[in-house]
């Protein structure tokens, strides 16, 4: 009865776990502004807190991660996972991957 429905309620393959069709497959152009959007705002709060003259260890580790326009495509919108195909899975695919910090290094070898 209610495989016939489009929409919100249409079913997909259970080796998918029920989301192969919510999530694309692709980030979109939009989506990744607002990735980078958000990396250079990140940059733009350590710089404001390194002119302010505050002095502690998590900033000195802040300064020295790559800033988003020295990052490379693959670092910012691919993140590192041990169970994907070649290790890399898309940041859009990460559960509340606009709230976590996007990782800018990746494990040595990767």
């Amino acid at each position: 009865m209610f495989g016939s429905l489009g929409g919100a309620f249409r079913p997909t393959f259970a080796a998918f776990g029920g989301r192969a069709w919510r999530i694309s497959w692709r980030l979109s152009k939009t989506r990744k502004a607002n990735v980078r959007k958000r990396l250079r705002d990140v940059d733009s709060v350590i710089d404001t807190l390194a002119a302010s003259g505050v002095e502690c260890k998590q900033l000195e580790l802040a300064k020295a991660i790559p800033r988003e326009h020295e990052m490379l495509p693959r670092d910012k919108y691919t993140t590192f996972s041990r169970k994907a195909s070649k290790h890399r899975k898309s940041v859009h695919k990460v559960p509340h991957f606009t709230k976590r910090p996007i990782p800018r290094t990746t494990p040595t070898g990767f």
